[in-house]
């Protein structure tokens, strides 16, 4: 791989983890908002999940009035906020990819857009191909290229155990 493929697949990786880590930071320490543009208590998924359409819809229904709601959204924003850091950093990069690839397939087929019409708080119109497709797929390259091992602290673990001395019993001193 050249240096510019290099550099440009690990700036992929680095604007994707600040945009799983802002939304993560966004839903632990802001205030979600109410239909009528009021600040709520705090951010719940509840409102996407009750809007969720397509195949599984009925099984994101169910979970927007379960008990379990605010112990879900908790996971999901620390899950964001983990999964951001892990790719910005360049740490247990192939984790963090794996991650965020099922948190966008969840939100994908929570909202699969079939009907190729504009809808409230979209920017366009999709048919089939979405935000979350496009971001699933550049996580499946830059998890494909090890991008932690080209720059990231996946790098320096990867040659610190290299540079580690091994003992006669084969384990690393």
């Amino acid at each position: 791989m050249s240096g510019r493929q290099q550099i440009l697949l690990v700036a992929l990786r680095t604007i994707i983890g600040w945009h799983f880590l802002y939304e993560g930071y966004f839903k632990l320490v802001a205030p979600g908002w109410g239909p009528d543009g009021q600040p709520l208590a705090a951010w719940s998924s509840a409102g996407y999940l009750r809007g969720a359409i397509g195949p599984f819809a009925g099984i994101f229904h169910s979970i927007a009035g379960s008990p379990w709601i605010g112990a879900i959204d908790s996971v999901v924003a620390v899950s964001l906020v983990l999964i951001g850091l892990g790719l910005m950093l360049g740490l247990f990069t192939q984790i963090a990819c794996a991650g965020g690839m099922a948190l966008l397939a969840l939100f994908y087929v929570s909202a699969i857009p079939l009907d190729g019409l504009p809808g409230p708080r979209l920017e366009g119109a999709y048919l089939v191909v979405n935000k979350n497709l496009v971001e699933l797929t550049a996580l499946a390259a830059v998890q494909a290229f090890k991008t932690g091992r080209i720059a990231g602290l996946d790098r320096w673990l990867a040659s610190s155990r290299r540079a580690a001395p091994v003992s006669s019993t084969g384990v690393a001193a």
